[in-house]
């Protein structure tokens, strides 16, 4: 109850509000890495310990989460002993059992009240991809101020992403979740939405990342197909259709417009070719991957966190090569298995009726598409990954307490609740 004295003073605070003001900010933070440490990592600092004196309940899929990703963690610790003196290697572990705490309280949080809470994170996501594709369209269209080195790395947008693949990779979630309320959320906020989308995929196109165009492609095709399949109303059916080809037509457009340029045409080109120059060759991208393994295979414990790049100059740009590296044999197999137990439940959380369904339809297609781009970068310390795994473990625990009390009846049952933004 709230105290009388504090109701004439005025001096009234919600607790609930004050941890939803706290996690939007400290989500939307996100878009932020041009910094280090970013505003991000202030903000957990904020956001984390707030919620956690509020109370929470545990569901038992958060248990299996938690032994996956923590085992991981520890294995890196463990390859850490040898090089417990070196600085970088020391604080990448560090830094990586910090992201998994993310992950970890990602979970909790949208564990409990899951649909407003993930429709809360949601929101804060896509606010800070707008600002960061907005920086990224600044960037690149050459405003004083604005270009190279600042929102521009390489003549590609970067936004306010130290690397455009980082950038690109960062708004294939929004992209997924803006469509995926633009087929199948309220008619009277597809303009707003729609806008959106345009700003937050022109920002993702000027990264002239190839792994971003692959992961939003099987994204947005993933997320499509279990809408289509999961609707039982015909008229819903035909308006997912239509809606489809819409977003699929202003993508188009917004394509043909940038392409029209002869110079972005040339390094369109350029970019999107099967393979780049630090691709191919013995000491290449893939070359260093194939070299790495016969000697992963003598090292149990790998060469240790972060030490991949002083055997071959360079970094593993694959994120299953680098689990093993950095974590050993065991450390390289959990990894394995956490991403596909993951992409198990995700889906099932996007094929199989439940409350969890529509909101697992947005999120889990981005996450699939960044695991599989984990075969071409290094994706294991992008903050957006651990909110994305806690976000699917999130939605898994809500699916579980559905069926546990019975399944009982959704209401309604073929009409998606309307994002938080249109309230």
């Amino acid at each position: 109850m709230i105290d009388a004295a504090a109701q004439k003073t005025g001096l009234v605070v919600n607790y609930q509000r004050l941890v939803d003001v706290a996690v939007f900010i400290f989500v939307a933070c996100g878009a932020i890495a041009i910094i280090e440490p970013s505003p991000y990592d202030f903000a957990s600092l904020v956001a984390m310990p707030l919620w956690f004196l509020g109370g929470f309940s545990i569901n038992r899929s958060f248990l299996v989460f938690a032994f996956l990703i923590i085992a991981y963690t520890i294995m890196g610790f463990l390859a850490l002993i040898p090089y417990w003196d070196s600085a970088d290697s020391s604080l990448y572990q560090y830094q990586s059992a910090y992201l998994v705490l993310t992950g970890l309280f990602y979970a909790l949080f949208m564990g409990n009240e899951t649909n407003r809470r993930v429709g809360l994170c949601l929101n804060a996501y896509i606010a800070g991809a707008l600002i960061a594709s907005i920086a990224g369209i600044l960037g690149y269209s050459g405003i004083p101020g604005f270009g190279e080195g600042v929102f521009l790395h390489a003549g590609r947008a970067s936004g306010t992403f130290k690397d455009p693949n980082v950038l690109g990779s960062f708004l294939v979630l929004p992209i997924v979740a803006l469509a995926h309320r633009l087929i199948v959320g309220p008619t009277r906020s597809v303009i707003l939405t729609g806008a959106m989308l345009l700003v937050v995929f022109l920002g993702m196109f000027l990264s002239f990342s190839r792994g971003s165009y692959g992961a939003t492609v099987v994204a947005f095709v993933l997320m499509l197909a279990s809408v289509f399949v999961s609707s039982t109303n015909r008229k819903m059916k035909r308006r997912i259709v239509m809606a489809a080809f819409g977003a699929v037509a202003m993508i188009g457009v917004v394509i043909a417009v940038v392409l029209s340029v002869p110079e972005t045409r040339e390094f369109f080109s350029q970019r999107t070719a099967a393979t780049q120059d630090y691709d191919e060759g013995s000491t290449g991208r893939f070359g260093n991957q194939l070299r790495s393994i016969p000697m992963l295979l003598d090292r149990f414990m790998g060469f240790g966190p972060l030490r991949f790049r002083l055997i071959f100059d360079l970094e593993p740009h694959n994120s299953y090569v680098g689990a093993f590296a950095n974590n050993g044999w065991l450390g390289g197999f959990l990894f394995f298995l956490l991403v596909g137990v993951t992409v198990f439940i995700g889906l099932r959380l996007m094929f199989t009726l439940s409350p969890a369904q529509r909101q697992a339809q947005a999120v889990v297609p981005a996450a699939i598409g960044l695991f599989l781009q984990g075969f071409q970068i290094d994706v294991d310390h992008w903050r957006f990954v651990f909110f994305m795994l806690g976000a699917v473990w999130g939605l898994e625990a809500q699916r579980q307490r559905w069926v546990y009390r019975g399944q009982e009846p959704l209401t309604p049952p073929s009409r998606p609740a309307a994002p938080a933004s249109s309230r």
